[in-house]
């Protein structure tokens, strides 16, 4: 029998709880396979329920093992448990408190939600719906309650007892060799943010004085001997306490503040009120073994989750279709901190490009949905770019469009009038309205469409009358369930730059949308007119990226080399001259798919040159715009009939050129000292050793007599893992002499080092070549290979579905095979990382015929599968829709 896919939930059906939960007691006593919970509710009903309201809590795999009502055994009449539900048919009209007991094996569970152990340490995740895993509860996130958490384990096997809030009591249990700890959050939150951690784990600790002067402890529990490779997180939680008080004005509330590492997560951190917990990838770091992104990533991870503290739990959402209230703004939270932290135009570029490969084919394929969507089957599976990333750039509009100073006083209000509810993305608007005196209706619309809004741009310029007059047209092509789209309010800015390379003085039309330097479009079509233009001018639009849109904006390589060498802003530069490489590289797979001879432009590698050449870029900058267009974001330009292989061969004739072209020009950073003295992650550091490694990315294929020496020295002699890992790539991916001998070497060096043995599965996942996918099927057999670790799961598999466009898709359709039998064997163990493996299928429909018929094969099969898990059900559904 197939299984169902789970029923719908709406937005428009939402109803507010029937009861309330003021404060919940826990007691925790920890056993491997019999943990014993027992959660003691104070419950009322809520305002306009009725007396006799049925108390329904939802539960899942649950085993109850006791129940009672205001202390009294609750008879069997009364009540009506399952697994997945508890239901008590009329509780009394006043307040009452219910007890609860639940039975839990920890070690069982591998799915990794709810209470389970790792590695020897229990652990939760409660995020989405986790906590109905622990204890029957009414488990959404409009439910707040103040939380005390006691807990018990054998004190050998857990001399570590972490909870929420404050510690307020320690002690030896009356079971010998048991001891407790009793934790205490003042703040109400919902279940989501519960958290608890019991281990033998080390800590590596530290304090932070807050601005009003009180001292926070501090603490990073991972296991024993990674002591040392937590500094640069406590850095960067440090770093971004300071920073959020500097820049939004917010302190930390809590005595205490404490994350914990562990090695099996479903996710990449949680916010857990002052308990993070975090996938140990975005905690630990060392030169040895992490590279210039992992230091970038846990500093912009760290931030992430402390910033949670305010947008997220101390104001959440009312219900999960609000998630993009909490995650989105965070995100643009913490971009904005990293952005200051580092080179924000650098910043600014990388963010864009995670987007635009994430988040752009989602928005453009059958699993794409709003920001807040209104309707889900499985709320696991909209956690998603469209929530993080888009939702972010919906947050940064809003800024563009208020400015700095009226979007801070809005955001001031909102944390004024909502703190310590769960609310909604209309509160949020409300708050900026109000701030502004500002109408955002039409605005509000960018959370209620999907799709990703193409911004059509002509220009015409009138010398006798000396006006300029940009025409702007938006439209949103059909997505799955709308059909059609109004126009939303789209900020673009923009400069008019002279022919002396300086940007104009503007003079707009009376009644023109324009602002300062931002045109704001809210119509389907919209002329904006400049006076005073005497010569004509090249229009640098959407600078910054002031908007998640795509521009047709139909530049002419004359003015596309116009702005790739003068445009002021870094980040049109740089897309100037990724818009140019961009379009020779989709002419180039064009004829290739035709059997067609062809070469690169010129005038494209010349631009190239220039940018090598050009001292005012600082080498970060440089390292990002000498960087090819990734041959997913040139499947996604070219939208349909996608051939992997002819876009492989055209970015490779591609670099091969830009080698050449480069020539002596690459020697001096293939050289260049990538530090001095002791390794730093610090931007300057980090973006001199970028720029050496795509150096010896080109310099690898220049043909020159010394290329598989020089790579092979760099492997064999470097000290840090940024340079290693750049130099393993290229011998693995470029098939060089020493590739096997690399390999085994990396191997043997850091075999006992989970985080940097994931990146060794992961350069063979994505190493091109007809030879990998038996390479990859070889791997899922190796020792080191651990189906029931999300991260080696990632590494693996994730990489080659979503890194290696050629193997996946290959036109034999053993790659599609390879991941359709994968999915079906996780979804069994883990569902999350199952169907987050599973969107990798997202683009099926634009590959060509043989490749997409082979796509929807492998899809059926998974389809057809009789006990899929709801989470996998939802995914393969929507894709095939």
């Amino acid at each position: 029998m197939r299984s169902e896919t789970a029923p719908a939930i709406r937005l428009e059906d939402y109803q507010p709880p029937a009861y309330r939960i003021d404060k919940v007691h826990l007691d925790v006593r920890l056993d491997p396979q019999a943990t014993m919970v027992t959660a003691t509710l104070a419950l009322a009903k809520a305002e306009g329920t009725a007396d006799g309201t049925p108390l329904i809590l939802d539960g899942d795999e649950l085993v109850l093992t006791g129940l009672k009502l205001n202390g009294q055994d609750l008879p069997a009449s009364a009540y009506e448990a399952t697994a997945e539900r508890l239901e008590i048919s009329a509780p009394p009209a006043t307040p009452f408190e219910l007890t609860i007991t639940t039975e839990i094996n920890a070690e069982a569970n591998t799915k990794l939600m709810g209470l389970y152990r790792s590695s020897g340490t229990f652990c939760t995740q409660c995020e989405a719906e986790g906590f109905r895993r622990i204890t029957y509860f009414l488990d959404r996130p409009d439910v707040l309650a103040v939380y005390t958490t006691r807990l018990e384990a054998l004190k050998t096997d857990c001399p570590v007892l972490l909870g929420n809030g404050n510690l307020v009591e320690t002690g030896d249990a009356e079971t010998p060799g048991h001891h407790y700890a009793v934790w205490h959050d003042p703040h109400p939150k919902p279940a989501y943010l519960f958290a608890l951690v019991a281990g033998d784990l080390a800590r590596h600790p530290d304090t932070f004085t807050t601005a009003s002067g009180k001292m926070v402890e501090l603490n990073i529990f991972v296991e024993h001997g990674k002591e040392g490779q937590c500094g640069w997180a406590m850095d960067s939680l440090k770093r971004s306490m300071r920073w959020d008080e500097e820049a939004f004005g917010r302190e930390y509330d809590l005595d205490v503040f404490n994350i914990v590492a562990v090695s099996d997560f479903n996710m990449g951190a949680m916010e857990n009120k002052g308990l993070n917990i975090f996938n140990d990838k975005y905690v630990l770091a060392d030169p040895e073994t992490a590279t210039d992104q992992d230091y970038a990533n846990i500093e912009a991870v760290i931030a992430h989750e402390y910033f949670h503290n305010w947008t997220g739990n101390r104001i959440t959402c009312r219900d999960w279709f609000q998630l993009c209230l909490k995650e989105g703004l965070t995100v643009f939270r913490d971009q904005e901190f990293s952005a200051d932290m580092r080179s924000r135009p650098v910043k600014r570029i990388a963010d864009v490009r995670l987007l635009k490969s994430h988040q752009f084919p989602e928005d453009a394929g059958p699993l794409a949905h709003p920001v807040r969507p209104r309707v889900y089957h499985e709320i696991n599976n909209f956690y998603t770019a469209t929530v993080y990333e888009k939702g972010a750039e919906v947050v940064r509009m809003l800024k563009t469009l208020l400015g700095a100073q009226a979007f801070r006083a809005g955001l001031d209000l909102y944390f004024d009038r909502h703190d310590g509810e769960a609310t909604t993305i209309e509160a949020f608007l409300a708050c900026f309205e109000e701030a502004a005196s500002t109408d955002l209706s039409q605005f509000a619309l960018w959370y209620e469409q999907a799709g990703t809004p193409l911004v059509s741009v002509e220009t015409r310029h009138d010398p006798d009358h000396e006006t300029f007059t940009v025409s702007l047209s938006q439209e949103i092509p059909p997505v799955p369930g709308q059909k059609s789209s109004k126009p939303a309010v789209i900020p673009l800015r923009f400069g008019l730059i002279g022919p002396n390379g300086e940007d104009m003085d503007l003079t707009p039309a009376d009644g023109s949308q324009a602002s300062g330097d931002v045109l704001v479009l809210t119509k389907a079509q919209q002329d904006v007119t400049f006076r005073n233009v005497s010569s004509r001018p090249v229009l640098s639009l959407l600078r910054g990226f002031s908007a998640p849109i795509r521009l047709n904006q139909k530049l002419g390589s004359e003015d596309l080399l116009f702005l790739a060498a003068q445009d002021n802003d870094p980040f049109n530069r740089w897309q100037a001259v990724q818009t140019l490489a961009m379009q020779d590289l989709v002419r180039l797979s064009e004829a290739t798919r035709r059997g067609e001879p062809g070469m690169p432009a010129q005038e494209v590698l010349e631009v190239f040159s220039a940018v090598m050449r050009d001292a005012s870029l600082d080498d970060a900058l440089k390292a990002q715009t000498l960087t090819l267009p990734s041959e997913a974001d040139i499947a996604q330009e070219i939208g349909k009939d996608v051939d992997p292989d002819a876009i492989h061969a055209a970015r490779q004739l591609m670099r091969r050129a830009l080698a050449r072209q480069l020539g002596m020009d690459l020697v001096p950073y293939v050289h260049a000292q990538t530090h001095n003295g002791a390794y730093s992650p610090d931007a300057e550091a980090a973006g001199k050793r970028a720029l050496s490694n795509r150096a010896l990315h080109y310099y690898a294929v220049s043909g020159a007599e010394d290329a598989d020496q020089i790579v092979w020295d760099r492997f064999r002699t470097a000290d840090n893992m940024t340079d290693r890992l750049a130099a393993l790539t290229l011998l693995v991916h470029d098939h060089m002499a020493q590739e096997d001998v690399a390999l085994e070497a990396y191997r043997t060096r850091h075999e006992k080092n989970s985080l940097a043995m994931d990146k060794w599965f992961m350069t063979q996942a994505m190493a091109p070549g007809s030879e990998t996918l038996a390479r990859v099927r070889v791997l899922m057999t190796h020792p080191l290979y651990d189906a029931g670790n999300p991260n080696r799961v990632r590494a693996l598999l994730q990489s080659f579905a979503t890194g290696n466009p050629t193997q996946f898709a290959r036109s034999d359709g053993a790659g599609f095979k390879l991941i359709a039998e994968s999915v079906l064997a996780l979804d069994k163990r883990n569902p999350q990382v199952a169907s987050r493996l599973l969107t990798s299928f997202r683009s099926w429909r634009a590959l060509d015929p043989q490749r997409s018929a082979l796509a929807e094969s492998a899809l059926l099969r998974i389809s057809s599968c009789e006990d899929l898990s709801r989470d996998s059900r939802d995914i393969v559904d929507r894709t095939l829709q």
